[in-house]
């Protein structure tokens, strides 16, 4: 495939992954049934392990350029939290922290709310940014930021109920962290030689 039609597969497909990302966000949002499907396999803790994950592959699109790679990462990720069947059982901390997220998400929007949202993605556009222009410390700086600011939120907002991330969030971000490190330093030296 000439690189001009690889160009244009890549736009279309990043296209199409970005309508879908936002018609799952909206199905989710304005359908009360699939939204209570979502939020019951949401419970199942194995997705909060796996969704940091997604990270990798996200940094390895950027780093080759791929916006396709990149959006359908970004769709995988959302998508990931009704991957999981609904646990049987769910811990009163696991379940306290999800009533927090549910009543941001669900509450009050105010400029402050707004803005503090919008972080998101911010740094998964930074992230990319990071990785498209080959900068390795600055993309590693942006998973720990993400990953540290995702671990304050759920503490400042859900109190004691923000600690049953702690462990998914830290672990993902060393897998990340260790992953994304060896990945670009061997993607750089494929490409040097």
């Amino acid at each position: 495939m000439n690189p001009r039609a690889s160009h244009r597969l890549d736009w279309s497909l990043a296209a199409t992954f970005g309508l879908l990302t936002v018609a799952f966000i909206l199905l989710a949002a304005t359908n009360e049934g699939f939204y209570t499907w979502i939020w019951a396999r949401h419970h199942n803790t194995l997705s909060w392990y796996v969704r940091p994950l997604f990270l990798i592959p996200f940094c390895y699109f950027a780093y080759r350029r791929s916006l396709a790679g990149v959006l359908g990462t970004v769709f995988a990720l959302i998508t990931s939290m009704a991957w999981f069947p609904a646990p049987e059982a769910v811990s009163p901390q696991v379940d306290q922290f999800l009533e927090v997220e549910r009543q941001y998400l669900f509450g009050t929007w105010g400029w402050s709310k707004v803005w503090m949202t919008l972080l998101v993605p911010a740094s998964l556009y930074a992230l990319a940014a990071a990785f498209w222009q080959r900068s390795l410390w600055f993309g590693l700086s942006v998973l720990v930021a993400i990953a540290v600011g995702k671990m304050t939120w759920g503490v400042a907002f859900g109190g004691e109920s923000g600690w049953a991330m702690l462990v998914p969030a830290s672990l993902g971000l060393l897998i990340c962290v260790v992953l994304v490190y060896v990945g670009f330093r061997r993607l750089g030296r494929n490409k040097a030689a």
